[in-house]
């Protein structure tokens, strides 16, 4: 599978961070599985539950992010229509010391 498999929208609209109007400061962008609260950790090459310590799931750039769910779904051969991630803007609890999901878990259908 070839990574223009992946169109620029293929796991939603790019955005800016800082064009949302979010409730908390975002870190940067991630890649979010729908119906779950995990991210994709490029590092480990798999999605881990976001309270994990170590995670390393936050990517500065929409493009970076983009790149590396298409490479992670290329290897498990899945298509642009049933992949089910979703790229997400970060927080990060300094108290806590993990990432947050700031829109918290996002449904797969409405």
């Amino acid at each position: 599978m070839h990574s223009n498999s992946f169109p620029a929208d293929a796991f939603g609209d790019p955005f800016e961070i800082d064009a949302l109007p979010l409730p908390r400061p975002a870190v940067g962008y991630g890649v979010q599985r729908l119906d779950t609260d995990t991210l994709l950790d490029p590092r480990q090459g798999r999605l881990v539950p976001v309270r994990e310590a170590g995670l390393a799931c936050r990517f500065a750039r929409f493009d970076e992010a983009h790149a590396a769910a298409a490479a992670w779904l290329q290897t498990r051969e899945t298509g642009a229509d049933d992949h089910h991630l979703a790229i997400v803007p970060l927080g990060y609890d300094t108290f806590l010391e993990r990432h947050v999901l700031i829109y918290g878990v996002l449904c797969g259908q409405p």
